[in-house]
């Protein structure tokens, strides 16, 4: 193709037919012009296509890892509520001395409320790759790029707060590391001795004494306050965005 070419515009310059010889050498310029755009658009969109592909690869793996993060954290919430109504309990119980309960009611309510520490851990393996690898500039809507950079922030104020949530669980626990209280009687009562091969030593000792206490009233008022905070100010807010980032990966995918 190329030797005729060349051909032709041999031809051309020996006839002296200059005038076609300079159209035709316009021609032969807008062809390869034309060629080189062919090309090139030929190159972008194989290019759009690859990464359009690897931005669905990745949507449909983010879909998936918060889903699960979801799951753990509705799962979270509800132990969260149920150490709450826990906590406000025993508040009940100190300001009803009318009413108290028993040494074993006593002891479940103990278990059950501070028994279970709190700590969101959500799946972000696959959201840490694409930030590390610089990846998230495929990801085309600009409001998700912006809300998946927003939960990694978002999940630290979290950590945060968890851990002064911890502080004030450990301070009420700290009540039953002296000589004052018992934590064999609740394991006894509650069954934990069995789960942990322990044997029951059937101690007449009462915990019930706390319910007297000002310091342990304060310690339980300290983490029903730090819980309230916990699901409200953090774990509320942190499921709305969820919920939003799923909602986004929903209409991104195809």
């Amino acid at each position: 193709m190329i030797k005729f070419f060349r051909k032709i515009r041999q031809n051309l310059i020996s006839e002296n037919k200059f005038s076609k010889y300079l159209l035709y050498a316009i021609g032969e310029i807008v062809l390869v012009v034309i060629g080189i755009l062919i090309a090139l658009a030929i190159d972008n969109s194989n290019q759009n296509r690859v990464i359009k592909e690897k931005e669905q690869t990745y949507l449909n793996g983010l879909k998936e890892e918060f889903k699960t993060s979801k799951f753990k954290l509705n799962a979270l919430i509800e132990v969260n509520k149920e150490n709450f109504r826990g906590a406000k309990k025993l508040l009940q119980y100190i300001s009803d001395k009318n009413h108290p309960p028993t040494e074993t009611q006593f002891s479940q309510l103990l278990f059950n409320t501070f028994s279970s520490d709190i700590s969101f851990n959500p799946n972000n393996s696959l959201l840490s790759e694409i930030i590390s690898s610089g990846s998230l500039k495929d990801i085309s809507n600009p409001d998700l790029r912006i809300q998946l950079t927003n939960w990694i922030s978002t999940l630290e104020d979290v950590s945060k707060q968890e851990n002064e949530l911890g502080i004030q669980r450990e301070k009420v626990l700290d009540i039953f590391r002296t000589n004052d209280n018992s934590l064999r009687v609740i394991f006894d009562l509650t069954g934990v001795n069995q789960e942990i091969g322990i044997e029951k030593t059937g101690q007449d000792v009462s915990n019930l004494g706390l319910l007297d206490s000002r310091a342990f009233e304060n310690n339980i008022l300290m983490f029903v306050l730090t819980s309230s905070a916990m699901e409200k100010a953090h774990y509320a807010p942190l499921m709305e965005d969820l919920n939003a980032i799923l909602e986004l990966i929903e209409h991104e995918l195809e």
